[in-house]
């Protein structure tokens, strides 16, 4: 083994425990027993799940599963993840929102923040979703998917001997892991815009990191600093390639030599997932060509959402 490393012992925790481990700092918002009341709990283990490719995009969430986070999910079944800028005020906060034992009607006594109703109240459908965090600069509205990892049985216990689950729901004597679908990615408007128009370093959503590690006293975290931007390497794919991956897909729409001319530079391993969005677009469009003018519009992915803000 190379001499500058030493080799830790992993333990319980080990992202906190053994390892310095770069993650988002957040809040989840979930009802409380009564549903009349969201409480808010700080977390980390909360990661992008279905990306692309399904029904629908997911996050995952690992908890304690006597936590008020995961009695709130096994009850209701919603959550929002509301992520806050950095301040030593905001951060302190969330260690005092993290310390577990407390009931939500105690977590929620001295809230330094305000609630809102989300995307999700305002489409109400006569029930009632947990708030959102006014102060936040980004929120994800979601639902759990008890059905997946057959989890829909499971509900608050005092105690979980078993059998667990593999990945969604109660998962062990201590843990829960739950899917939870995206509803709703609501952003303040400045970073819509530098979403929708173009991210800049001025723009770009100003988010800390939790590192991970704490020790018997602290909780470590890291402000958000400028933002460093890196060109992606200019390389370019033959159209011969390109066109023999075209030809392959299973369907009558074409492509002109001009419209795979502007596929050059999408990397290798993505050209068949771009070509069949391309398709998937022409079929719904009910396009058989597809010529420079639809490719402008399929690249364009924020076109309508660029519509909607002028």
């Amino acid at each position: 083994m190379e001499k500058s490393f030493k080799e830790i012992r992993i333990v319980d925790n080990f992202y906190q425990s053994s390892a310095f481990f770069p993650m988002p700092l957040c809040l989840i918002g979930t009802l409380n027993e009564k549903g009349d009341m969201t409480s808010f709990g700080a977390y980390s283990l909360v990661f992008p799940y279905y990306i692309a490719g399904k029904d629908f995009y997911a996050m995952v969430l690992e908890c304690r599963n006597n936590s008020n986070t995961c009695k709130g999910l096994l009850r209701h079944g919603k959550c929002t993840i509301n992520f806050l800028p950095y301040s030593n005020k905001i951060f302190k906060e969330h260690v005092r929102l993290g310390f577990p034992g407390d009931t939500p009607e105690e977590k929620m006594k001295n809230f330094k923040f305000t609630v809102a109703d989300g995307k999700s109240m305002e489409n109400n459908d006569g029930e009632i979703y947990p708030k959102i965090i006014k102060e936040a600069l980004q929120v994800f509205e979601c639902t759990w998917v008890k059905e997946l990892d057959h989890a829909e049985n499971d509900k608050v216990e005092e105690e979980y001997n078993g059998p667990y689950h593999d990945f969604n729901g109660i998962t062990s004597k201590y843990g829960a892991h739950f899917i939870l679908k995206i509803d709703h990615i609501l952003l303040k408007e400045k970073y819509y815009n530098s979403i929708v128009n173009g991210v800049t370093r001025s723009n770009f959503c100003p988010l800390p990191s939790n590192w991970g590690y704490r020790d018997s006293k602290n909780f470590w975290c890291s402000p958000f600093r400028k933002s460093h931007a890196e060109c992606i390497p200019n390389k370019e794919v033959d159209l011969t390639s390109i066109k023999y991956a075209a030809n392959r897909l299973n369907t009558d729409v074409t492509f002109t030599d001009d419209a795979l001319k502007m596929l050059v530079k999408v990397p290798r391993p993505f050209l068949k997932l771009v070509l069949q969005g391309c398709v998937n677009w022409a079929n719904e469009n009910n396009v058989k060509v597809i010529t420079p003018i639809e490719m402008n519009e399929i690249n364009d992915k924020r076109s309508k959402e660029k519509k909607k803000g002028k």
